[in-house]
Formats: C-alpha cells, sequence, structure tokens
C-alpha cells in the first residue's frame, strides 16, 4: 500500500484530473465529506452546492478549462501544486463594473493551489488556488 504522502498526491492528481473531464460528483469524492475551495480573491465556495455553483460559472466563462500539471509536492499535511490554467474565453465574464462578452481567446496561465488534509487522511478539506486576476483580463485581451 502507498504511504499517506503518496496517496495524497494521487488524490490531488485525480481531482485536477476529474475537474478537467467534468466529474463533478468524482471531484467532490475526494474530500472530506465537506467541499471547500477559498479562492484568492476572498471567495469561499463551501459546501457541495456552493462549489457545484462554482464549477457552473467558472465553466460558463471557460468551457473547455484544464489543467496541466508541472509540479506537485507534499508537505505536512498539505499538498502544493503548481500547474497551468487553459481554456477558451466563451462565455461572459463578470467583472466589479462591467460584463464582458466572449473574446474567443486563449488562457494559458501559470497557477499554484494548496490541497488541505486532515492528520492522516487522504481526503481533500479544502483547495486554496493563487492566481493574479488581472493576468487572467490580460491573457484573452481584456483591459482592467
Amino acid at each position: 500500500m502507498p504511504d499517506l504522502a503518496e496517496r495524497r498526491i494521487q488524490t490531488v492528481r485525480d481531482h485536477m484530473h476529474r475537474e478537467t473531464v467534468y466529474d463533478w460528483d468524482g471531484v467532490i469524492d475526494t474530500f472530506a465529506g465537506h467541499p471547500r475551495y477559498e479562492m484568492a480573491t476572498g471567495q469561499v465556495f463551501d459546501g457541495e452546492e456552493a462549489v457545484r455553483g462554482y464549477f457552473a460559472a467558472s465553466r460558463s466563462v471557460f468551457p473547455d478549462q484544464g489543467n496541466e500539471i508541472i509540479a506537485i509536492a507534499h508537505t505536512g499535511n498539505t499538498v502544493l501544486v503548481e500547474f497551468w490554467l487553459t481554456g477558451t474565453h466563451l462565455g461572459e465574464m463578470r467583472l466589479p463594473d462591467r460584463v464582458v462578452p466572449a473574446t474567443g481567446r486563449k488562457l494559458r496561465m501559470r497557477m499554484a493551489a494548496s490541497f488541505e488534509f486532515a492528520e492522516g487522511s487522504d481526503r481533500i478539506l479544502v483547495e486554496r488556488p493563487y492566481y493574479d486576476q488581472a493576468a487572467v483580463a490580460r491573457s484573452i485581451g481584456i483591459d482592467l
């Protein structure tokens, strides 16, 4: 049986892959019973209904959203991942001051995320993605 660090890394790999194939039930199953995303913006999606709402909203803007893992590491009760976020801007993007129609431009942006685990568990407690919102806008041709 793989050690706990290996199982946690595999859980994160499975989680990220399931996000790219829209296997939302599978993504939810990687959590320790209560899914939670804490975004770099300060937004929190807490519980299954909120997390599924986040998936629906983000995929309406980038319906082909994907990720490509660059590096992955385990430390303490955390798995850290660096990855490329990819997608095509095919849906309206809501900004604080306006709604931006689809540009059709490709997104490829370097990001990082941390995945926190309970002591002794290989199920995720919370995912915390980190990214530069302005870089997302710039990469698809939107001036802020």
